[in-house]
């Protein structure tokens, strides 16, 4: 969770702009001829994107590191493609709040990547579900689906795609299956509970505060006490790496980085949106590989 504002999602008049946004999204899907799918992160973008192929548009509503999620506010355009295209999906979960509200009323499909986690996974509240592989799995699958049965001349490439994704995500588990089995219940930190199941799938021992983790994310100061139980757990190296929101830091969790640093505790960056210059396979992988040479 990054900075937990209260998501108020703007209401879009009837008006000029939005016929204009509607009429704008509407020419462009007729000229390219080809399924339209909408994103609200760049995140679900990508895993979009390897099922579409050149088969299908997909547009990200978020890319910017700077866009939070839990706070962004559509505009007439971002409303307008919503509603106007072949597929939405969003990560659900309360995370992006502002797709799930402009979704309400559409006849075409949407994904809810929340809603979709396995049963192992379903048992936590956490949203950030991204860094859940098999729930990812179930996306892809789940957007292979949806686009065939609106471009069935494709179907067949979009499971076909969608197959082969899941299979690459297998390489992700591989390495936290290896990270479990060489450094089971290894004792970590966060800032933020961003990779909450990339730790789950490593068998990892969160042991950061929960107090400590709520008062980050809500963008308040944490309790004294809190914050001086996080610093003895790095000065006394009872934990062994430190995994770092890099994309919603603060004074606060920067002293934690320099603390963790000091102590020479591994710091781990972990971020929300995908990075410039890869796609979701890619940065998953480095995450993983990541936290395993911390640990080692």
């Amino acid at each position: 969770m990054s900075r937990s504002l209260t998501a108020r999602v703007a209401v879009i008049a009837l008006g000029v702009a939005t016929a204009a946004a509607l009429t704008a999204c509407g020419t462009s899907k007729q000229g390219s001829g080809k399924p339209s799918i909408v994103a609200s992160t760049n995140v679900w973008g990508s895993v979009a994107a390897a099922v579409a192929g050149p088969d299908a548009e997909v547009t990200s509503l978020i890319s910017s590191p700077t866009d939070d999620p839990h706070s962004y506010q559509t505009t007439p355009v971002d409303a307008a493609k919503i509603q106007d295209a072949d597929l939405v999906v969003y990560n659900g979960g309360d995370y992006d709040e502002f797709a799930e509200k402009a979704t309400e009323g559409r006849s075409k499909p949407t994904i809810d990547a929340f809603a979709l986690r396995p049963a192992t996974s379903a048992k936590d509240d956490n949203e950030h579900v991204w860094y859940d592989v098999q729930t990812v799995g179930a996306v892809a699958t789940k957007i292979a689906a949806e686009l065939g049965a609106v471009d069935k001349p494709h179907a067949q490439a979009y499971t076909d795609r969608a197959i082969q994704f899941d299979s690459k995500l297998k390489n992700i588990s591989a390495i936290t299956d290896q990270i479990a089995t060489d450094h089971a219940k290894a004792p970590v930190l966060q800032t933020e509970p961003i990779a909450h199941y990339l730790l789950q799938a490593a068998d990892a021992d969160d042991r950061t505060p929960r107090p400590f983790e709520e008062a980050i994310e809500q963008g308040t100061d944490p309790a004294p006490a809190d914050l001086a139980a996080v610093r003895d757990l790095l000065n006394g190296k009872q934990v062994r790496a430190l995994v770092y929101n890099i994309q919603t830091e603060d004074k606060t969790t920067q002293n934690i980085a320099a603390t963790a640093k000091a102590a020479g505790i591994p710091v781990v960056n972990v971020t929300e949106t995908l990075p410039e210059g890869t796609d979701y396979l890619g940065w998953q992988t480095r995450n993983a590989e990541a936290l395993a040479a911390a640990l080692n």
